[in-house]
């Protein structure tokens, strides 16, 4: 094709490259690039693209990737720049399975580089089946992790995006899975501003090239064609400017369960009119329909099919050439990103108890029962929208190879929900197997929790909604806990779950607990070597990890008081931010660069830390912020700042950060942010500043007055 029109032209800009492209477009031409899989345009060079691709945590469903822990693992390593390390990975892996699928004119689902990642919703609630797929409960860790995850998938190339990332689900959702077709979320504008909308700005700001809208509506409207949430906050207040898609099949909820339209041309006009570029689904058909009946408008299609051009621009898909071009198809789930992997799995894992009987001497074992649903699963590694991993390490196998000289007896024990293992069989068929194998050990290892199956997204035509019902395990695993620790022997409990869980008979009868999430290929590895000492745990809780008596709300209710750390009005089972290391540390020597914090400015300080026991040890040093006087509600302490340290024996280091001026406003009732003379805490530990979490930590931390 002779390069003589303006599109082609690679030396402007890529907004006017697409304008002048759109308009060598037919409508019906533009129409047809607004939904999620797009029509081939000859005439200007537009290739078929399907805009719908995952990764979460490794590029999902389109064969052999590196599967990192699930998003709720990355976020209990506290560490934006891990995350951002394991975001590079994916879009290099990205890229090369891109180059590959195109080599071979494979243009389908999930072979495209717009990954709709990262979930950026607030895992308010600990049933939430979806939670799994979020950086916890946190806004401001959810904003860190967040923006480090944007900007490892789409790179630091001055002019081409490595790959598009989307921040999803705009704004307020966070379940329930089994209703949220026709849901709406009330929520307050002081929760609004405070909890559901901080991460999604956070990212705008850092510049993430798409956003997803949720199913569910928000105060009454349906988030995929909400004005007050797309045009008039996203667009107009924000400043966004890249593409908006809905999520799928989102669109045609409005008028089949929402009821804020009749028709499907009156849902399309609602989109498309507050801003929603594309659809993931089919009602995007009905667009030259809406169009004939005077509903929307053919500047309405072109503006938005610009919108995608330009994102598709971005990523150099009508260039001769991008710096991405040559990445090779064997960079996949090679040596060495198996090797972050496992890192990352290593820092993901909390240990929330220890008798003292981690870490294991190999050398003083002959016997080591595993046992438990989990102890040899793969699905249980995965967790949700996942690839498929070159090679797979799970518990049992990880721990046989750790043990070459002991006898490792290994038994199912249960079925991961049922009550039987064996059909026809009966209640607990496993259950004398289990005991034989307890009698005979030196220590039980327990692999207990869910997997994709029963903990995830709405899961159409089962029984099961993909959410819970209880924070307990199910029946069968906690008759297999308990018929491990009835029997006199130390029971080391592993529990891979995408969230908090109660362990009932287990919290004080296991000799250890180990939360593992859904931990990635390398997962069992990595427990293993937690095990037995080969490295220094260092995970912290994302989310906190209610018992399951605590008076959580109802799961509908989506006010924020009684929820998270910053509003639970018990002690929780395992509160957030919390995690044991095989080490010890102290803080001291706090200082700040002001006693008095002026209006729009931040404030910065030191603390030193010191490991003050006898191995080495990462530590995740926690910065809380305490309004002490405030007229409105306010959390009882809020995160402002984390840092991952490593220190050896003995050794200390001061550690800086900075608390941005936000932090010290307060919220109004309305929503409104302002600043309020008053006194605040600042904090430094290893954990959060309340009595329960500093006697489960074991260690104070410090803390100064500051006045505004």
């Amino acid at each position: 094709m002779d390069k003589k029109f303006k599109y082609q032209d690679e030396s402007l800009s890529f907004k006017e490259r697409a304008k002048d492209m759109v308009a060598h477009m037919t409508i019906e031409q533009c129409a047809a690039q607004m939904l999620f899989s797009s029509a081939r345009v000859e005439e200007v060079g537009i290739e078929f693209y399907n805009w719908w691709n995952e990764a979460l945590h490794g590029v999902a469903r389109a064969g052999m990737a590196t599967v990192f822990p699930q998003a709720i693992g990355l976020a209990a390593t506290f560490d934006e720049e891990l995350i951002q390390k394991v975001a590079d990975v994916i879009s290099t892996e990205g890229r090369a399975m891109y180059n590959m699928y195109q080599k071979y004119e494979d243009y389908g689902i999930y072979k495209g580089i717009t990954f709709w990642s990262p979930n950026v919703n607030i895992f308010r609630d600990p049933r939430w089946g979806r939670g799994q797929e979020t950086y916890g409960e946190d806004p401001y860790l959810t904003s860190r992790l967040g923006i480090a995850f944007v900007k490892g998938l789409q790179g630091n190339d001055e002019r081409y995006l490595k790959t598009a990332a989307c921040a999803k689900h705009f704004a307020v959702h966070s379940g329930p899975e089994k209703i949220r077709h026709e849901f709406d979320a009330i929520a307050t504008p002081l929760d609004m501003e405070e909890t559901y909308l901080p991460a999604f700005k956070a990212l705008v700001e850092s510049g993430v090239e798409g956003v997803m809208g949720a199913y569910n509506r928000t105060n009454g409207e349906p988030c995929c064609g909400s004005k007050t949430l797309l045009k008039e906050l996203l667009r107009e207040k924000w400043g966004f400017d890249g593409y908006v898609t809905s999520d799928c099949w989102a669109i045609s909820d409005f008028h089949l369960h929402h009821d804020v339209t009749s028709t499907p041309t009156e849902s399309v006009a609602l989109a498309l009119e507050n801003g929603c570029d594309l659809n993931c689904g089919n009602m995007y058909g009905y667009l030259l329909q809406a169009l004939q009946e005077g509903k929307i408008t053919e500047e309405m299609i072109r503006t938005s099919t610009e919108r995608l051009l330009t994102t598709r621009m971005k990523l150099g898909m009508f260039d001769e050439n991008t710096p991405f071009d040559k990445i090779r198809y064997d960079v996949v789930d090679c040596e060495e990103h198996r090797a972050i992997n496992e890192e990352v799995a290593r820092k993901s894992l909390v240990l929330l108890k220890n008798n003292g009987i981690l870490p294991l001497d190999k050398t003083k074992l002959k016997n080591v029962a595993v046992m438990g649903p989990n102890a040899n699963s793969i699905i249980a590694l995965e967790g949700n929208y996942h690839g498929t991993a070159n090679q797979y390490h799970t518990v049992l196998e990880a721990i046989r190879r750790e043990l070459p000289n002991a006898r490792v007896n290994y038994s199912e024990g249960c079925h991961l929900y049922e009550y039987k293992l064996e059909d026809p069989g009966y209640a607990g068929d496993r259950l004398a197997e289990v005991k034989a194998h307890v009698d005979m050990a030196d220590v039980v290892i327990v692999v207990v929790g869910l997997d994709e199956t029963v903990e995830g997204e709405e899961m159409v035509g089962k029984e099961i909604s993909g959410d819970k019902d209880t924070l307990y395990l199910p029946q069968s695993q906690r008759d297999l806990i308990r018929t491990a620790c009835e029997r006199n022997k130390p029971v080391v409990l592993v529990n891979l779950t995408g969230s908090a869980i109660d362990f009932e008979y287990g919290n004080e009868h296991a000799a250890a607990i180990i939360q593992a999430w859904y931990p990635g290929a390398m997962g069992g590895k990595a427990v293993a070597d937690l095990i037995f000492g080969n490295y220094n745990p260092s995970g912290r809780l994302p989310v906190t990890f209610y018992r399951e008596e605590n008076q959580l709300p109802d799961f509908t209710d989506y006010s924020m008081e009684g929820r998270t750390y910053k509003f639970i009005k018990e002690d929780p089972l395992y509160p957030f931010g919390f995690g044991l290391s095989y080490t010890r540390f102290s803080y001291g020597d706090m200082k700040l660069d002001t006693s008095k914090v002026r209006p729009g400015e931040k404030v910065t300080g030191t603390v030193t830390v010191t490991n003050v026991g006898n191995r080495e040890g990462e530590e995740i040093v926690q910065i809380y912020l305490k309004d002490d006087e405030a007229s409105v509600r306010v959390p009882h302490h809020k995160l402002c700042g984390i840092k991952r340290i490593s220190l050896k024996p003995q050794e200390s280091t001061k550690v800086s950060f900075a608390i941005d001026a936000e932090q010290f406003m307060i919220i109004t009732v309305d929503g409104v942010k302002q600043y309020e003379p008053g006194s605040f805490t600042v904090y430094a530990g290893g954990s959060q500043p309340d009595p329960y979490s500093v006697a489960l930590n074991g260690c104070k931390g410090i803390s100064q007055k500051i006045v505004l």
